[in-house]
């Protein structure tokens, strides 16, 4: 019963989009801007907001554990291989903040009046931010309205960030994208739209506006986990050889069996070919494989993933942390091996790139890609490094600016795989990954082989 009464019952407190308590009689026109109709939420919702600016989701950084030492990372401060950092590109990247005028290292995280209530709480489907506008929503959004008409959060006030993060539709994690709005039941059991119809805050539940779960991209050393044991039995099959693989196999291996089942996501982006004069190419997802702006990139769709042991601890690279250019630097990873008790087998997207280093530091740029001087606009690596440095406040704090010198190295970042949950009948079968299934590679996992053919068990480890 607990398999299914407690999804069920999340579920239906979530609740359908539409404005369950309609703001008519406590909201007035006319508002002309975010803050403003902040201003008039914050007169019943105070507390609401004092709590919402302690999140993650708000200062988009988190204190956390790394090997070795305690940092203070997020989205605010993570050297990626989309567009490699915030810093100096603000208002394009802080459009999908959750407040209003986040333009440089000088907003203040403090100030409730910033935070953007209608992004997540809007019903009509049709407050829409503007891409460039650090934050603010396009002029063309009647405010009033949707301060009027808002309610709990519904799949498309999460997506319209998370969907699209990393720069488009479904770029970044490879498990989330626009079709996930309203999936069938082949794409995700669990949000299936004629099914049980989850909304995000069914698993994702949010006391004081602390939302559950971390990315491990930009929280690798985060905790605040939660796994499929919330609402399933740990030993759910009925069968004592499938039960068996729950002590070493997450639920995530055998039940997303593959991810970026509708749209494409970016697997491969190779910044060292950007500003060649190329023919800009598309590729047989009608997605462009070549911009000159951006270089190459590889999209993919039906993917398998690839697998490691995670004991839910992550390690990563850090703005400033010296790094080796003739090896692949992994920017965020799961950590655990065969012999760690509480590691597991789970399903990662690894998102691989070719991305601008400081050859005279050895340690990965900072780049500005965006506006005024930035790459997009000057094709100036040069440029654009010493800009993107400039504005880093990490990288001030070591003292580190652009030596002048700069070149391309291989990077990883890996995201770990949590929806695009397949029904039951479509996770791997046995045969996929033991006897002539090629789905893991058994000796890069640790094991001598196949374990149904060298240990017995699918669940031995050594």
């Amino acid at each position: 019963m607990k398999a299914i009464l407690l999804p069920l019952m999340l579920g239906l407190l979530a609740g359908p989009a539409g404005a369950a308590n309609p703001h008519a009689e406590y909201i007035d026109g006319p508002i002309t801007s975010g803050p403003e109709a902040t201003a008039q939420c914050l007169a019943c919702h105070e507390e609401h907001a004092k709590d919402f600016i302690q999140s993650s989701h708000w200062t988009w950084s988190l204190e956390q554990q790394l090997p070795g030492r305690l940092v203070d990372r997020g989205k605010r401060n993570t050297l990626n291989n989309f567009c490699t950092a915030i810093s100096g590109n603000e208002p394009r990247c802080t459009s999908c903040h959750a407040g209003y005028g986040w333009k440089d290292n000088n907003f203040d995280f403090t100030n409730t009046a910033l935070v953007d209530c209608l992004v997540c709480h809007d019903t009509t489907g049709t407050y829409v931010k503007d891409p460039e506008g650090a934050g603010a929503p396009l002029a063309k959004v009647n405010l009033l309205r949707v301060a009027q008409n808002v309610g709990a959060p519904v799949r498309d006030n999460c997506g319209s960030c998370h969907f699209y993060g990393g720069g488009g539709d479904g770029v970044k994690h490879g498990d989330l994208d626009s079709s996930m709005g309203y999936p069938d039941r082949q794409t995700d059991v669990h949000m299936d739209v004629d099914g049980l119809d989850f909304q995000c805050q069914a698993c994702h539940d949010a006391p004081k506006h602390q939302i559950a779960g971390q990315a491990m991209g930009v929280s690798p050393g985060g905790q605040n986990h939660f796994g499929c044991e919330r609402c399933h039995d740990a030993a759910p099959h009925n069968n004592a050889k499938l039960d068996r693989h729950v002590a070493a196999v997450a639920c995530q291996t055998c039940h997303i069996p593959y991810f970026a089942k509708n749209e494409p996501t970016k697997m491969v982006w190779d910044w060292s070919t950007a500003g060649q004069n190329r023919e800009e190419t598309l590729d047989q997802f009608g997605r462009k494989n070549y911009q000159r702006k951006k270089g190459d990139f590889v999209w993919d769709t039906m993917v398998k993933p690839e697998y490691a042991w995670y004991n839910g601890n992550g390690d990563a690279y850090v703005i400033g942390d010296k790094m080796d250019p003739t090896q692949v630097t992994k920017l965020a990873f799961p950590l655990g091996d065969i012999r760690d008790s509480k590691a597991k087998l789970y399903p990662f997207k690894v998102h691989r790139g070719e991305q601008i280093y400081d050859a005279g530091h050895n340690i990965f740029v900072t780049a500005k890609v965006w506006g005024e001087g930035g790459y997009w606009t000057t094709f100036d690596w040069d440029q654009a490094a010493r800009l993107g440095m400039e504005a880093n406040p990490e990288l001030k704090k070591l003292g580190l600016g652009y030596s002048g010198k700069y070149g391309f190295a291989p990077t990883e970042m890996w995201w770990r795989l949590n929806h695009m949950v397949a029904p039951k009948e479509d996770a791997l079968g046995c045969m996929e990954c033991h006897g002539k299934g090629t789905r893991l590679d058994w000796t890069a996992l640790g094991y001598p082989g196949d374990p149904m053919k060298v240990g017995g068990r699918a669940s031995t480890r050594p």
